[in-house]
């Protein structure tokens, strides 16, 4: 496999040795030089908020994560602390073509992104 790609997941993880076996399972699943490109809420920038969802488990980071990668092997491409806004499913509906700006443009993401993007890579 090439690619795994997980959004707004791991903070639904039970505790931490879960979110570790899963990314074992990922890295085993990973072909050498396969990616791992993951999303989620990051605590730093979303602090109170991050407990309003009743199935919040882990508060996690760019750093964190981050972290638990290497732990288990991954090698850190990149780790952006604030990407998205916090929230893409709920309240406003954004038109395709101004997302596309939105990302395109990352000096907005200073303002409003509230969500991590990790980029880990199984080394060669």
């Amino acid at each position: 496999m090439a690619l795994v790609f997980t959004s707004n997941f791991f903070e639904h993880l039970p505790d931490k040795e879960c979110l570790k076996r899963t990314l074992q399972q990922a890295f085993r699943a990973l072909r050498p030089g396969g990616h791992l490109v993951a999303l989620g809420p990051n605590i730093r920038l979303v602090p109170g908020a991050y407990w309003d969802f009743w199935d919040h488990y882990l508060p996690l980071t760019e750093h964190s994560l981050a972290e638990v990668g290497h732990l288990v092997g991954f090698v850190t491409e990149k780790a952006v602390a604030a990407t998205l806004p916090y929230s893409m499913s709920q309240g406003f509906q954004p038109p395709l073509w101004a997302v596309r700006i939105y990302l395109a443009m990352p000096i907005f993401w200073h303002f409003f992104g509230k969500q991590f993007l990790v980029v880990l890579r199984k080394p060669l």
